[in-house]
């Protein structure tokens, strides 16, 4: 299958990957968010390979499993024009569904990766990523070990995902490091602080995971209230009672801007997200996930919306003003390290 390619693109890294400057995160196919129709999940995956995306992020703690399994069919029937991403390092405890914990050791990595290849059915994996890092374990250690599976032949780019900019310079000093994952959005602009400087300074591609502050910037009022049991936002402090309250208020610049321009208010907070790239001098590759082709079509459309310097400085306060977490325990984070 050949792509329809309508969107710009970014490299990957320094390895001559290029990717669209807009990719696809698929967690929410398999849990998180309740229910998933595969079949239109796998429309959706199809439309945005044609609207220009190529690359396309999962890991290997998403339905335990099931997530790679289900993108593996799409990426085996589109192999050529694929970048998959994938990682590991956060462990669940079947007995257990709340608990998250992180390994980082040698064997569980090696482990990890023979798993995922072997649910995606195919011989490399194109970006993997450290999930998270373990306490203790220093990301040095790690990263060696993911060299070595360079040199196997069985990943072919190293990835970091929630480190701090300290971390990201020890890592990239051992191998280079080809991209970086955290929150960015909106309303999560920590990893400003440190790790966007160390990656634009390395040459290493930034890739925003929840650009729309998981469906908050979306602007619905059904993104605030009403979530079933199994929607995973029930627990997030920012979701929660008077935060949620307070935070809706602040879309008001957004939904202002979305009004006067004909987009929708994800649209202009993807657009925001874009508009790092330049702020930043950096490649930035957000990956918003959406299990609707019609929406997906819609995220893709805002890559390449450009937002005017008065748009910009009214969406700027924001962040500053948002109340809760982004996460229960944020020990996990880069900005819990910070």
């Amino acid at each position: 299958m050949s792509t329809t390619q309508v969107l710009p693109t970014a490299a990957l890294g320094n390895a001559g990957v290029e990717v669209g400057i807009q990719g696809y995160g698929a967690m929410g196919i398999s849990e998180f968010y309740g229910d998933s129709d595969l079949v239109e999940s796998r429309r959706t995956l199809d439309r945005a390979l044609e609207l220009g995306v190529t690359l396309f992020d999962t890991a290997d703690v998403y339905g335990s499993g099931h997530n790679e399994e289900f993108l593996g069919e799409f990426v085996r029937a589109n192999r050529e024009n694929v970048v998959l991403a994938t990682k590991f390092g956060i462990v669940r405890k079947a007995d257990d569904p709340a608990y998250r914990g992180a390994d980082n050791s040698p064997g569980y990595i090696r482990q990890a990766v023979d798993a995922s290849l072997a649910r995606l059915g195919i011989e490399a994996i194109d970006l993997y990523y450290m999930h998270r890092k373990q306490p203790g374990v220093p990301v040095e250690d790690t990263v060696g070990v993911l060299a070595d599976l360079v040199r196997q032949g069985k990943i072919r780019q190293i990835g970091l995902s929630e480190v701090t900019g300290p971390e990201l310079r020890a890592a990239h000093a051992v191998y280079p490091i080809a991209a970086v994952q955290s929150e960015w959005s909106l309303f999560s602009r920590d990893v400003e602080n440190s790790v966007v400087p160390a990656a634009a300074e390395l040459g290493i591609t930034f890739v925003p995971y929840s650009p729309l502050g998981r469906g908050f910037l979306t602007g619905s009022a059904a993104a605030v209230e009403g979530l079933p049991d199994t929607d995973v936002r029930k627990n997030m402090p920012r979701w929660s009672g008077d935060n949620a309250a307070r935070n809706t208020e602040l879309l008001a610049p957004l939904r202002t801007i979305a009004t006067a321009r004909g987009l929708t208010p994800a649209q202009v907070a993807l657009a925001w997200v874009h508009s790092r790239a330049t702020a930043h001098h950096l490649p930035v590759v957000p990956i918003p996930g959406t299990r609707s082709s019609t929406r997906v079509a819609e995220n893709i459309a805002a890559a390449t919306v450009t937002l005017t310097a008065e748009e910009l400085a009214a969406l700027e306060p924001i962040a500053a003003q948002v109340t809760g977490n982004r996460y229960a325990d944020m020990s996990f984070t880069q900005a819990g390290r910070e």
